[in-house]
């Protein structure tokens, strides 16, 4: 049988730990293919590059799968590794392992997160993994069975097209990990600032400051999950629609006729 068609990528850039242990999870699955971007591109969300052009070439790092180091954003490694590179539609795009969480409010701001999303645009199943540590020799083996289970099963039971999973490990030892939950996304956020400074010209600058604040405890929750020692599987989708709120809405904004809305 043919082996299964594995798109990695990151936001951290190709050369980051992350990324270089999952492509070496990857090649024990499958046929894999790398495109990543040539630095760090942390917190880009779904950006896309439309004022500059773009570029990638093919560069010897390690192991048998071949490596495509690209000037864009995760986003645009998906959009290129489909346009240009790939000979074929991956069976599967799988983009980490991220350095931090990409857990509840995360999900939005995310590099790792939009790469996946993006492929599931294109109706290609995903799946981005985090790590919650950010440190560069963090260890990434101790959840290497979990991840390689959960492509295999993406594999053999693919999501509906649109739907990605949004996967968190917790920073335990292999033998302190509970298991997994699958879980909605935790309601929480970042409370900001920016930090005035003034260089030694006079001009003022900022640094951008905060802490995480969660307001989910629940049971269900991403950030629960994890604060008790499990990997948390969240089902992501583009579609940002409030279907809950449309009729609502309808009613809230139906005008009788355009004299109406002239006169509001």
């Amino acid at each position: 049988m043919e082996r299964p068609l594995i798109l990695v990528t990151n936001d951290d850039g190709i050369t980051a730990p992350g990324i270089r242990n999952l492509i070496n999870f990857m090649n024990e699955i499958g046929e894999v293919v790398v495109v990543a971007p040539n630095s760090p591109q942390s917190g880009k969300g779904h950006a896309i590059t439309i004022n500059s052009t773009l570029s990638y070439e093919e560069v010897n790092l390690d192991g048998p799968q071949t490596d495509f180091s690209c000037s864009g954003t995760p986003v645009d490694c998906v959009k290129m590794a489909l346009d240009k590179i790939l000979k074929r539609r991956p069976d599967i795009v799988v983009s980490g392992i991220n350095h931090g969480a990409n857990s509840s409010i995360n999900v939005i701001y995310s590099g790792t997160m939009s790469a996946a999303v993006e492929a599931g645009v294109e109706g290609i199943p995903a799946i981005g993994f985090s790590l919650l540590d950010f440190s560069w020799e963090a260890d990434f083996t101790q959840a290497k069975e979990y991840i390689q289970n959960i492509v295999r099963r993406t594999l053999e039971k693919p999501m509906p097209k649109g739907i990605v999973l949004n996967v968190n490990i917790p920073k335990l030892p292999a033998e302190e990990i509970k298991g997994v939950k699958v879980c909605k996304q935790a309601h929480a956020k970042w409370e900001e600032s920016f930090d005035e400074r003034i260089n030694p010209h006079g001009k003022k600058y900022y640094w951008l400051t905060g802490y995480f604040n969660n307001m989910d405890e629940s049971e269900d929750a991403d950030e629960t999950a994890l604060a008790n020692g499990y990997i948390s599987i969240v089902p992501v989708k583009f579609d940002l629609t409030a279907y809950e709120y449309m009729k609502t809405l309808e009613e809230v904004m139906s005008f009788e006729n355009a004299k109406e809305i002239k006169q509001s």
